[in-house]
């Protein structure tokens, strides 16, 4: 339990390896591949209420207060793995025909929705890019419900070398960007392309000097008085136009 408690850290996660998967959702994309799965810990309670989950993992029980010493989350659910960290090699998130790219996208919760945007639009990778959140931090995790489990990512800390890199491997790299001079709803014959979409920080967005190694700048047109969307929300729709566009 102290060994698990330290990996709250990020320090602690990048030089183990290990990170924790908190909540059944996260614990059973986990347990997919079950040599990803250090160690189970679950409290009584935990394991009668996801006997399904739990029937053939060996399980550490703990007392609630231990438990809640491994979970950020307000109300524990009860179940919290160690795991073996993700990430794989840049080239192989560039092998599909769809990734997303996040470029000093710093908070955990905008970062994991958009994992789980990419995984429900079918999306091959994610790409976390420079001052970027920590993939395993625990918020990432639990926002991602799972999906961190599903869709590969990498790490590079260079955004303008993924940039280049995504390109180099035959995407077209479309950069996320309210003053863009191409209307996603007219960007079909884009979308219908090997696309990596480039999508920036919460609060400002994409530096000019990165927008501009983009092959395009594509804005979401507002319709409404809103000034623009969020993060999540406009990753979500420009990855479901490439969805539907290529199905």
């Amino acid at each position: 339990m102290k060994e698990a408690r330290k990996l709250s850290r990020r320090s602690v996660r990048t030089e183990r390896r290990l990170f924790l998967a908190d909540g059944p959702k996260a614990v059973e994309g986990a347990l997919e591949v079950p040599a990803r799965v250090v160690e189970v810990f679950a409290t009584p309670s935990a394991r009668e209420q996801y006997v399904d989950l739990l029937a053939d993992v060996d399980v550490t029980l703990v007392d609630d207060r231990a438990l809640a010493s491994l979970s950020d989350a307000v109300t524990p659910a009860g179940v919290v793995a160690v795991c073996r960290q993700l990430d794989v090699p840049l080239a192989e998130v560039l092998g599909g025909d769809l990734v997303a790219i996040c470029a000093d996208v710093r908070d955990p919760g905008n970062a994991g929705t958009v994992v789980r945007c990419a995984d429900a639009a079918g999306a091959d990778g994610v790409v976390f890019a420079g001052d970027a959140v920590d993939p395993s931090n625990p918020k990432t995790v639990r926002a991602s419900v799972g999906s961190l489990f599903h869709v590969p990512f990498a790490i590079e800390r260079d955004p303008a070398a993924a940039v280049r890199a995504a390109q180099e491997a035959g995407f077209v790299v479309l950069a996320a960007d309210g003053g863009g001079e191409v209307d996603l709803f007219e960007a079909d014959a884009l979308l219908a392309r090997r696309t990596a979409w480039l999508f920036g920080n919460e609060a400002w967005g994409l530096p000019d000097e990165l927008a501009a190694l983009a092959d395009h700048r594509v804005r979401i047109p507002i319709h409404g008085r809103a000034e623009s969307l969020n993060l999540a929300t406009a990753a979500a729709v420009c990855l479901y136009a490439s969805a539907r566009t290529r199905r």
